[in-house]
């Protein structure tokens, strides 16, 4: 059974950092894409950025290019999300997912999630 589980959220004030944990188990992810979405209340859930599992080819959304770095450690199965120079605006769950349609930044292009981890970036 695969099982995602985020880590890391909490709250931090505008400029600050955070680092968003994805350990992944259940199955080998070799050529899967892991991708970070999140959802702030009211909106759509929405594509922050992807690592291709193999080769960690990287995607961003373009409100968070430059800003957040994703990584991967594959001995220890898990994906990291780096966010620097946090904003209120990027106050939301943060989801991990896994899918096999290549750094996709559609939530349908995704087989896996997880639950959550709350972000709040007061101002």
């Amino acid at each position: 059974q695969v099982q995602l589980v985020e880590s890391g959220g909490g709250l931090v004030q505008a400029g600050g950092s955070l680092r968003l944990s994805c350990a992944a188990s259940g199955r080998t992810f070799n050529s899967y894409t892991i991708g970070w979405f999140r959802q702030a209340p009211g909106k759509e859930r929405e594509f922050v950025a992807a690592i291709g599992w193999t080769i960690g080819n990287t995607r961003y959304a373009d409100s968070v290019k430059g800003r957040f770095t994703i990584s991967r450690d594959g001995a220890k199965n898990t994906v990291y999300l780096q966010m620097n120079s946090l904003q209120a605006e990027d106050t939301a769950v943060y989801y991990c997912a896994a899918g096999l349609v290549g750094l996709s930044t559609h939530t349908s292009g995704y087989q896996y999630w997880g639950q959550g981890t709350q972000v709040t970036v007061s101002s």
